[in-house]
């Protein structure tokens, strides 16, 4: 990973994206010990409207906290897809949810099924974990070990079980 990595999550309000930012800089910064910026921004809608977050991750202080130019970009709908697309470099990363995505502009993409790997563990709610998951293995940006330290710190109590599972499930989609 070079000095300053950027990751930029983005989708619709309710699509649990802000906490997926939470636990992904918790995880590199408390777990991973790097020096972390997390922001966000949603649309006035609670549920439905655009959102994202990104995380700066560093191995020294970071002196601006967005992201100017993503590594990574994890689109988890067409819409923010569409609206993101333009900012991520052009050697970076694109992760697209597979089952809310249908258009892809580029060639060097990688398309995981999130939402649908959430339904079939029970709870589509937990696509934004499975994402994470599926992120931290192909992007190595934090280890699969503190990012399952930091799922279980903030997931709501008695979802820990279903978090684990969509986390596991989310690493083993992106593995080859």
């Amino acid at each position: 990973m070079s000095t300053r990595y950027e990751i930029r999550l983005a989708g619709s309000g309710g699509q649990g994206l802000i906490l997926a930012g939470i636990i992904l800089a918790e995880a590199a910064g408390i777990y991973d010990g790097k020096f972390v910026c997390q922001t966000q921004s949603y649309g006035p809608e609670a549920r439905g409207g655009a959102s994202k977050t990104e995380v700066v991750i560093s191995d020294e202080e970071i002196d601006y906290p967005k992201a100017i130019q993503p590594d990574v970009l994890l689109a988890m709908n067409q819409k923010s897809l569409d609206a993101y697309i333009g900012g991520l470099k052009p050697e970076g990363l694109l992760i697209v949810d597979a089952t809310l995505v249908p258009e892809v502009p580029l060639d060097r993409f990688v398309a995981l099924p999130f939402t649908e790997i959430a339904r079939e563990l029970g709870r589509e709610m937990v696509a934004n974990i499975v994402a994470l998951g599926a992120l931290a293995a192909l992007s190595r940006a934090v280890t699969p070990e503190s990012l399952g330290k930091a799922v279980l710190a903030r997931v709501p109590k008695g979802t820990e079980e279903l978090n684990h599972k969509a986390l596991a499930a989310g690493l083993a989609a992106a593995r080859p």
